[in-house]
């Protein structure tokens, strides 16, 4: 028989029990969502063959890419208010984030940023090139596509180390410009329009140490009527 005693103490401990499990519930419907999440690469692993492979694709945007996300996320639970700016805002206005996390967001944030610039960036297109208004500014600033190449593919061949090759605008001007690890021109007041990935991990597992290759591939890849629409977003 159970004593009035026993019946007391069960009925609290099933009580307490209610509440935790309560209390638990409710801080997980109230934990705040990740700010960023990965974005999705918008097209097969495989549509850059044969200049980008598969495998290269799937390991830097489902390994790389999405590690600087959940870096960049843990960063920003440290200064929840940041978790409702952008990621060019954040980029933008770096020297203004907290001291403790900043290089955090500089690092994992820029690879967040850059990676989906590039993504967005890439299709095959063998023999394409950029069109109205962006053809006109890089004739004018480099005198031909064909001598913006050259320079371009040659910025990106002098990078030591990690680190990008950008095609930049800073008000109506277009620049090359190399930038290390995962910087972006954002934090330096560009905007960029296209990016060339120079990390290892872009390239080694078909190229191997043959950057040059990597880089020639390159130039057939790109979205010139993506990067055009950069380029008009970017001159208002």
């Amino acid at each position: 028989m159970i004593t009035r005693r026993t019946a007391v103490q069960q009925i609290s401990l099933a009580s307490a029990a209610l509440a935790f499990g309560g209390a638990m519930a409710q801080a997980q419907t109230e934990a705040p969502a990740p700010a960023f999440k990965l974005p999705p690469l918008g097209y097969d692993y495989d549509a850059l063959e044969p200049h980008i492979d598969a495998e290269t694709m799937k390991i830097h945007h489902d390994k790389h890419h999405a590690a600087y996300v959940a870096k960049l996320n843990a960063a920003l639970a440290k200064a929840p208010d940041l978790g409702s700016k952008s990621i060019e805002d954040i980029l933008t206005s770096l020297v203004s984030t907290p001291e403790g996390i900043r290089e955090d967001l500089r690092n994992h944030g820029g690879g967040h940023f850059n990676h989906t610039l590039f993504w967005s960036t890439l299709k095959k297109a063998e023999g394409s090139g950029p069109e109205g208004d962006l053809l006109k500014a890089i004739d004018k600033q480099f005198a031909s596509f064909a001598k913006w190449q050259e320079s371009f593919s040659d910025t990106a061949m002098k990078v030591f180390g990690s680190g990008w090759v950008w095609l930049v605008a800073r008000g109506s001007k277009l620049s090359i410009e190399p930038t290390p690890n995962q910087d972006s021109p954002l934090t330096t007041g560009g905007t960029p329009l296209l990016g060339i990935d120079v990390w290892e991990h872009a390239y080694y597992l078909k190229y191997q140490n043959r950057r040059a290759d990597y880089v020639k591939a390159f130039q057939n890849v790109i979205d010139w009527e993506v990067v055009g629409a950069n380029y008009k977003k970017a001159i208002g």
